[in-house]
Protein backbone atom coordinates (compact mmCIF):
# COMPACT_ATOMS: atom_id res chain seq x y z
CA UNK A 1 0.00 0.00 0.00
CA UNK A 2 1.09 3.60 -0.62
CA UNK A 3 3.51 4.80 2.28
CA UNK A 4 2.77 7.73 4.59
CA UNK A 5 5.72 11.13 3.28
CA UNK A 6 6.96 13.44 5.98
CA UNK A 7 7.30 16.09 3.79
CA UNK A 8 6.46 19.71 3.71
CA UNK A 9 3.10 20.14 4.38
CA UNK A 10 0.81 21.82 0.80
CA UNK A 11 0.20 25.42 0.36
CA UNK A 12 -3.17 25.65 -1.54
CA UNK A 13 -3.20 29.11 -2.19
CA UNK A 14 -0.56 31.65 -3.15
CA UNK A 15 -1.02 34.89 -2.15
CA UNK A 16 -0.16 37.85 -4.65
CA UNK A 17 2.79 38.52 -3.12
CA UNK A 18 4.07 34.94 -2.98
CA UNK A 19 3.02 34.91 -7.12
CA UNK A 20 5.53 37.83 -7.72
CA UNK A 21 7.92 36.16 -5.97
CA UNK A 22 7.52 32.98 -8.17
CA UNK A 23 8.58 35.04 -11.28
CA UNK A 24 11.84 35.29 -10.56
CA UNK A 25 12.18 31.62 -9.49
CA UNK A 26 10.18 28.76 -11.40
CA UNK A 27 11.25 26.20 -9.25
CA UNK A 28 8.74 28.50 -6.21
CA UNK A 29 6.26 28.71 -8.87
CA UNK A 30 6.33 25.10 -9.54
CA UNK A 31 5.69 24.54 -5.88
CA UNK A 32 2.73 27.49 -5.42
CA UNK A 33 1.46 26.43 -8.89
CA UNK A 34 0.70 22.62 -8.24
CA UNK A 35 -0.16 22.94 -4.78
CA UNK A 36 -2.63 25.75 -5.99
CA UNK A 37 -3.92 22.75 -8.29
CA UNK A 38 -3.43 19.62 -6.47
CA UNK A 39 -7.40 19.34 -5.06
CA UNK A 40 -8.84 19.72 -8.48
CA UNK A 41 -6.36 18.45 -10.79
CA UNK A 42 -7.79 15.51 -12.08
CA UNK A 43 -11.35 17.10 -12.61
CA UNK A 44 -9.58 20.24 -14.49
CA UNK A 45 -7.63 17.65 -16.78
CA UNK A 46 -10.21 14.91 -16.75
CA UNK A 47 -7.88 12.75 -15.32
CA UNK A 48 -9.20 9.44 -14.13
CA UNK A 49 -7.92 5.51 -13.09
CA UNK A 50 -10.53 3.87 -15.05
CA UNK A 51 -9.85 1.71 -18.43
CA UNK A 52 -9.97 5.15 -20.14
CA UNK A 53 -7.23 6.48 -19.13
CA UNK A 54 -5.28 3.30 -18.27
CA UNK A 55 -5.46 2.75 -21.99
CA UNK A 56 -4.41 6.66 -22.67
CA UNK A 57 -0.95 5.53 -20.60
CA UNK A 58 -0.07 2.71 -21.97
CA UNK A 59 -0.80 3.44 -25.27
CA UNK A 60 1.84 6.45 -25.06
CA UNK A 61 4.38 4.32 -23.56
CA UNK A 62 3.57 1.74 -26.42
CA UNK A 63 3.84 4.17 -29.04
CA UNK A 64 7.26 5.42 -28.14
CA UNK A 65 8.80 2.44 -26.00
CA UNK A 66 7.19 -0.94 -27.26
CA UNK A 67 5.84 -3.38 -24.67
CA UNK A 68 8.92 -6.10 -24.18
CA UNK A 69 9.99 -6.31 -20.95
CA UNK A 70 6.67 -5.70 -19.50
CA UNK A 71 6.10 -5.73 -16.16
CA UNK A 72 9.00 -3.76 -15.46
CA UNK A 73 9.97 -4.51 -11.63
CA UNK A 74 10.34 -0.94 -10.01
CA UNK A 75 9.36 2.05 -11.37
CA UNK A 76 9.70 6.13 -10.44
CA UNK A 77 7.45 8.64 -11.84
CA UNK A 78 9.68 12.27 -12.07
CA UNK A 79 6.93 14.75 -11.48
CA UNK A 80 4.08 12.71 -10.39
CA UNK A 81 1.76 15.42 -9.92
CA UNK A 82 -1.76 13.46 -9.01
CA UNK A 83 0.07 9.92 -10.42
CA UNK A 84 -1.80 9.66 -13.38
CA UNK A 85 0.85 8.08 -15.69
CA UNK A 86 2.61 5.64 -13.54
CA UNK A 87 -0.72 4.69 -11.41
CA UNK A 88 -1.92 3.77 -15.02
CA UNK A 89 0.70 2.58 -16.07
CA UNK A 90 1.15 -0.10 -13.00
CA UNK A 91 -2.86 -0.82 -13.72
CA UNK A 92 -1.84 -1.29 -16.91
CA UNK A 93 0.79 -4.18 -16.22
CA UNK A 94 3.73 -2.05 -16.81
CA UNK A 95 5.09 -1.58 -13.54
CA UNK A 96 4.56 -3.76 -10.81
CA UNK A 97 6.06 -1.33 -7.70
CA UNK A 98 6.22 2.64 -7.98
CA UNK A 99 7.69 5.57 -6.21
CA UNK A 100 6.34 9.56 -6.80
CA UNK A 101 7.99 12.30 -6.62
CA UNK A 102 6.98 15.80 -7.35
CA UNK A 103 8.08 19.07 -6.26
CA UNK A 104 4.77 20.03 -4.89
CA UNK A 105 3.48 18.25 -1.88
CA UNK A 106 -0.12 18.50 -2.33
CA UNK A 107 0.69 16.34 -5.32
CA UNK A 108 2.60 14.00 -3.77
CA UNK A 109 -0.09 13.40 -0.87
CA UNK A 110 -3.09 13.22 -3.96
CA UNK A 111 -1.05 10.57 -5.35
CA UNK A 112 -0.21 8.92 -2.58
CA UNK A 113 -4.18 8.84 -1.21
CA UNK A 114 -4.88 7.83 -5.39
CA UNK A 115 -2.43 5.12 -4.83
CA UNK A 116 -3.60 4.10 -1.60
CA UNK A 117 -7.77 3.91 -3.33
CA UNK A 118 -6.48 1.82 -6.25
CA UNK A 119 -4.41 -1.08 -3.78
CA UNK A 120 -1.32 -0.15 -5.17
CA UNK A 121 2.32 -0.75 -3.77
CA UNK A 122 3.90 2.81 -3.91
CA UNK A 123 5.86 5.04 -2.02
CA UNK A 124 6.75 8.46 -2.37
CA UNK A 125 8.71 11.61 -1.78
CA UNK A 126 8.85 15.48 -2.32
CA UNK A 127 11.87 15.75 -4.51
CA UNK A 128 14.15 18.10 -7.38
CA UNK A 129 13.88 16.23 -10.57
CA UNK A 130 17.52 17.62 -11.06
CA UNK A 131 18.59 15.54 -7.50
CA UNK A 132 16.75 12.83 -6.60
CA UNK A 133 16.44 11.31 -3.73
CA UNK A 134 17.05 8.03 -4.34
CA UNK A 135 20.13 5.70 -4.74
CA UNK A 136 22.22 4.92 -7.87
CA UNK A 137 20.64 1.85 -9.66
CA UNK A 138 17.31 1.66 -7.96
CA UNK A 139 14.70 1.69 -10.60
CA UNK A 140 13.93 -0.52 -13.87
CA UNK A 141 12.31 2.07 -15.36
CA UNK A 142 11.56 5.90 -14.71
CA UNK A 143 8.76 7.05 -16.34
CA UNK A 144 7.30 11.62 -16.33
CA UNK A 145 3.97 12.69 -17.86
CA UNK A 146 4.22 16.66 -18.86
CA UNK A 147 7.01 17.05 -16.70
CA UNK A 148 10.36 18.01 -18.36
CA UNK A 149 9.13 21.33 -19.69
CA UNK A 150 8.65 22.42 -15.79
CA UNK A 151 12.66 21.42 -15.25
CA UNK A 152 15.33 24.28 -15.61
CA UNK A 153 18.16 22.11 -16.25
CA UNK A 154 17.01 19.19 -18.65
CA UNK A 155 19.86 17.76 -19.30
CA UNK A 156 20.99 17.39 -15.48
CA UNK A 157 17.51 15.75 -14.58
CA UNK A 158 18.50 13.41 -17.39
CA UNK A 159 21.39 12.18 -16.03
CA UNK A 160 19.74 11.75 -12.71
CA UNK A 161 17.22 9.47 -13.99
CA UNK A 162 19.72 7.51 -15.56
CA UNK A 163 22.31 7.66 -12.09
CA UNK A 164 19.26 5.88 -10.47
CA UNK A 165 18.01 3.20 -13.31
CA UNK A 166 19.73 0.41 -13.04
CA UNK A 167 22.51 -0.49 -16.12
CA UNK A 168 19.75 -1.58 -19.02
CA UNK A 169 16.76 0.14 -17.38
CA UNK A 170 14.60 2.37 -19.34
CA UNK A 171 12.89 5.95 -18.94
CA UNK A 172 10.05 7.28 -20.97
CA UNK A 173 8.70 11.10 -20.99
CA UNK A 174 5.58 11.96 -22.71
CA UNK A 175 3.21 15.00 -23.17
CA UNK A 176 5.76 17.35 -23.69
CA UNK A 177 5.23 20.44 -25.56
CA UNK A 178 6.77 21.01 -28.55
CA UNK A 179 7.77 24.81 -30.02
CA UNK A 180 5.42 25.08 -32.72
CA UNK A 181 2.46 22.93 -30.71
CA UNK A 182 2.96 24.97 -27.98
CA UNK A 183 2.48 28.52 -30.13
CA UNK A 184 -0.70 27.59 -31.13
CA UNK A 185 -2.05 25.77 -28.07
CA UNK A 186 -1.82 29.14 -26.00
CA UNK A 187 -3.16 31.15 -29.11
CA UNK A 188 -6.02 28.74 -29.03
CA UNK A 189 -6.51 28.80 -25.26
CA UNK A 190 -6.32 32.93 -25.03
CA UNK A 191 -8.53 33.42 -27.76
CA UNK A 192 -11.54 30.94 -25.88
CA UNK A 193 -10.89 31.67 -22.77
CA UNK A 194 -11.21 36.04 -24.28
CA UNK A 195 -14.67 34.86 -26.12
CA UNK A 196 -15.96 32.83 -23.22
CA UNK A 197 -15.24 35.15 -20.14
CA UNK A 198 -16.83 38.53 -22.66
CA UNK A 199 -19.74 36.86 -24.22
CA UNK A 200 -21.33 35.65 -21.01
CA UNK A 201 -21.27 38.90 -19.78
CA UNK A 202 -24.51 39.61 -21.54
CA UNK A 203 -27.79 39.28 -19.79
CA UNK A 204 -29.24 36.19 -21.92
CA UNK A 205 -25.74 34.08 -21.33
CA UNK A 206 -25.40 35.48 -17.65
CA UNK A 207 -25.80 32.10 -15.74
CA UNK A 208 -22.93 30.46 -17.90
CA UNK A 209 -20.34 32.97 -16.33
CA UNK A 210 -18.48 31.88 -13.28
CA UNK A 211 -18.20 34.28 -10.51
CA UNK A 212 -15.56 36.96 -10.97
CA UNK A 213 -13.45 36.05 -8.08
CA UNK A 214 -13.18 32.28 -9.39
CA UNK A 215 -12.42 33.62 -12.95
CA UNK A 216 -9.79 36.14 -11.13
CA UNK A 217 -8.33 33.03 -8.90
CA UNK A 218 -8.17 30.98 -12.30
CA UNK A 219 -6.16 34.17 -13.76
CA UNK A 220 -3.36 34.16 -11.49
CA UNK A 221 -3.17 30.58 -11.71
CA UNK A 222 -2.89 31.22 -15.05
CA UNK A 223 0.14 33.52 -14.39
CA UNK A 224 1.75 30.91 -12.50
CA UNK A 225 1.25 28.28 -15.08
CA UNK A 226 2.84 30.91 -17.44
CA UNK A 227 5.87 31.05 -15.26
CA UNK A 228 6.08 27.33 -14.68
CA UNK A 229 5.90 26.20 -18.39
CA UNK A 230 9.77 26.81 -19.01
CA UNK A 231 10.43 24.90 -21.73
CA UNK A 232 9.25 23.54 -25.09
CA UNK A 233 11.08 21.08 -27.49
CA UNK A 234 12.53 20.48 -30.70
CA UNK A 235 12.11 16.71 -30.75
CA UNK A 236 15.64 16.38 -32.67
CA UNK A 237 16.98 18.80 -30.01
CA UNK A 238 15.33 16.84 -27.33
CA UNK A 239 17.27 13.32 -28.39
CA UNK A 240 20.05 15.43 -28.33
CA UNK A 241 19.55 16.50 -25.08
CA UNK A 242 19.19 12.80 -24.08
CA UNK A 243 22.24 11.47 -25.40
CA UNK A 244 24.29 14.15 -24.10
CA UNK A 245 22.90 13.14 -20.71
CA UNK A 246 24.35 9.93 -21.58
CA UNK A 247 21.45 8.19 -22.90
CA UNK A 248 21.30 5.36 -25.44
CA UNK A 249 18.94 3.77 -27.97
CA UNK A 250 17.37 7.75 -27.52
CA UNK A 251 13.74 8.05 -29.56
CA UNK A 252 11.23 10.68 -29.91
CA UNK A 253 7.75 10.67 -31.29
CA UNK A 254 5.16 12.84 -31.79
CA UNK A 255 1.31 13.35 -31.37
CA UNK A 256 -1.72 15.03 -31.59
CA UNK A 257 -2.10 17.51 -34.08
CA UNK A 258 -5.82 18.13 -35.51
CA UNK A 259 -6.75 16.70 -31.84
CA UNK A 260 -4.90 19.21 -30.35
CA UNK A 261 -6.60 21.83 -32.61
CA UNK A 262 -9.62 21.05 -31.07
CA UNK A 263 -8.71 19.97 -27.21
CA UNK A 264 -7.04 22.95 -26.00
CA UNK A 265 -10.15 25.46 -27.33
CA UNK A 266 -12.17 23.16 -25.52
CA UNK A 267 -10.07 22.59 -22.37
CA UNK A 268 -10.05 25.90 -21.92
CA UNK A 269 -13.58 26.53 -22.66
CA UNK A 270 -14.66 24.25 -19.71
CA UNK A 271 -12.21 26.37 -17.47
CA UNK A 272 -14.30 29.21 -18.19
CA UNK A 273 -17.58 28.15 -17.76
CA UNK A 274 -19.75 26.88 -14.61
CA UNK A 275 -18.73 22.98 -14.10
CA UNK A 276 -22.38 21.90 -13.49
CA UNK A 277 -23.49 23.85 -17.28
CA UNK A 278 -21.90 20.66 -19.03
CA UNK A 279 -23.08 17.07 -18.63
CA UNK A 280 -22.16 13.88 -19.59
CA UNK A 281 -23.05 14.50 -23.24
CA UNK A 282 -20.84 17.33 -23.71
CA UNK A 283 -18.24 15.33 -21.90
CA UNK A 284 -18.94 12.36 -24.14
CA UNK A 285 -18.89 14.66 -27.38
CA UNK A 286 -15.60 15.91 -26.53
CA UNK A 287 -14.12 12.79 -25.52
CA UNK A 288 -15.03 10.90 -28.84
CA UNK A 289 -13.91 13.64 -31.13
CA UNK A 290 -10.68 13.78 -29.63
CA UNK A 291 -9.78 10.08 -29.83
CA UNK A 292 -11.32 10.12 -33.71
CA UNK A 293 -9.08 13.14 -33.92
CA UNK A 294 -5.99 11.55 -32.33
CA UNK A 295 -6.54 8.62 -34.68
CA UNK A 296 -6.79 10.62 -37.73
CA UNK A 297 -3.28 11.86 -36.27
CA UNK A 298 -1.49 8.75 -35.68
CA UNK A 299 -2.86 6.83 -39.34
CA UNK A 300 -2.62 9.68 -41.47
CA UNK A 301 -1.12 13.21 -40.53
CA UNK A 302 1.94 11.20 -39.22
CA UNK A 303 2.65 9.64 -42.39
CA UNK A 304 2.66 12.93 -43.87
CA UNK A 305 3.09 16.15 -42.13
CA UNK A 306 6.98 16.78 -40.12
CA UNK A 307 6.84 15.78 -36.61
CA UNK A 308 7.88 19.13 -35.89
CA UNK A 309 3.99 20.53 -36.33
CA UNK A 310 1.91 17.93 -33.68
CA UNK A 311 1.63 19.22 -30.18
CA UNK A 312 3.01 16.50 -27.77
CA UNK A 313 6.52 14.99 -28.17
CA UNK A 314 7.39 11.80 -26.44
CA UNK A 315 11.21 10.61 -25.67
CA UNK A 316 12.51 7.14 -24.46
CA UNK A 317 16.05 5.86 -23.82
CA UNK A 318 18.02 3.53 -22.16
CA UNK A 319 21.06 3.47 -19.55
CA UNK A 320 24.35 1.71 -20.78
CA UNK A 321 25.18 -1.66 -19.62
CA UNK A 322 22.52 -4.72 -19.03
CA UNK A 323 21.93 -7.58 -20.94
Amino acid sequence: MASDVQDPAPNPHATEEQVQAAWDDPKLANVLYHDWEAGTYDEKWSISYDQRCIDYATDRFRMVAGDRGWPYGRALELGSGTGFFLLNLMQGGVAQKGSVTDLSPGMVQVALRNAENLGLDVDGRVADAERIPYEDNTFDLVVGHAVLHHIPDVQAALAEVLRVLKPGGRFVFAGEPTKIGDFYARKLGQITWWLTTNVTKFEPLNSWRRPQEELDESSRAAALEAVVDIHTFDPLELERTARAAGARNVKAVTEELSAALFGWPVRTFEAAVPREKLGWGWAMFAYKTWQRLSWLDENLLSKVMPRELFYNVLVTGTKPGGV
